[in-house]
């Protein structure tokens, strides 16, 4: 993997300490740490724990043992995301001057009735790539004064991203670069297939797709190696990157390590974790020649 910079390349790691690893975020840590000596670049580790429900100090104190077992070593302190919050406030708060960001009221069975409503109709409503409804444009354009008696009343929100008004700021087709096997190539984001994207919630400070490309652009990150599961999201990230005229890194998105019926792994489906094939009896290096590094 080449570097795309001048200075010393700059890789990450960015687990969720939200449940225990499994193989696939083995091989997606082993995979940053080979490309990163390689090249004699910086390895990074970053605990997304902006998720204020579902991850734990716990969670995060088993996360780590599982990687130093594994063999994965980083260069410096691990950056805690929930240590960044008035970071992420503050770039929150570029985007809200710039005239960009709307409170959302409406409660998932709100958004479900008033989709179910359009499709009656006869309307065929769009889907982001995950496969999620849009979230519907009325918020958007509520008056100053119904919104702000809303926000008196304390009506729980959320706060998202207008995304044709973004994309009305950015000159020209964006791009990012992808590497794949060794060879680059200029990949055409398409950010308005996502909808109004949250940017800030009740439990979430800080959504992923704001927390992580600040956390990138402010650490330095050259190169953004991860799973094909977020190759669509990377157009999101390029166009939060031109909107907070942060630099983009060069991408790799590795293949999914998959069970037997095909599907990816997962903590929420309580796939087998690093932890229980460690008390199986399986060694760290049986694990890194399963995924082949």
């Amino acid at each position: 993997m080449n570097s795309t910079r001048g200075n010393q390349p700059v890789f990450r790691f960015a687990p969720s300490p939200n449940g225990r690893l499994h193989i696939g975020h083995a091989y997606s840590a082993l995979l940053n740490r080979k490309f990163a000596r390689e090249i004699g670049g910086r390895l990074l580790l970053r605990i997304e724990d902006t998720d204020l429900v579902r991850c734990s100090p716990l969670l995060e104190k088993e996360m780590l043992e599982d990687l130093q077992w594994l063999g994965f070593d980083w260069d410096e302190e691990p950056l805690r995301q929930s240590d960044r919050l008035d970071i992420y406030a503050r770039n929150l708060a570029r985007l809200e001057k710039m005239g960009l960001v709307y409170p959302a009221f409406m409660s998932r069975s709100e958004v479900k009735s008033h989709i179910r409503q359009k499709q009656s109709e006869g309307l065929v409503w769009p889907h982001d790539p995950d496969g999620a409804p849009h979230y519907p444009g009325a918020d958007r354009v509520l008056d100053e004064e119904t919104r702000h008696a809303l926000l008196e009343q304390g009506r729980p929100n959320a706060l998202r991203l207008d995304m044709e008004k973004a994309l009305s700021l950015v000159s020209g087709p964006l791009y990012r670069d992808e590497e794949t096997a060794g060879r680059k190539e200029k990949i055409t984001a398409d950010p308005a297939r996502w909808g109004d994207i949250i940017l800030s919630g009740k439990d979430i400070p800080a959504s992923y797709h704001l927390a992580s490309v600040v956390d990138d652009a402010l650490s330095g990150v050259t190169h953004v190696v991860r799973g094909r599961d977020l190759y669509s999201a990377t157009s999101v990230h390029r166009l939060l990157q031109e909107l907070l005229g942060f630099q983009a890194p060069l991408y790799h998105h590795h293949d999914l390590v998959l069970d037997e019926t095909g599907r990816k792994l997962s903590k929420s489906s309580q796939d087998t974790s690093i932890a229980e094939l460690r008390e199986a009896g399986v060694s760290a290096d049986d694990i890194r020649k399963s995924v082949g590094i």
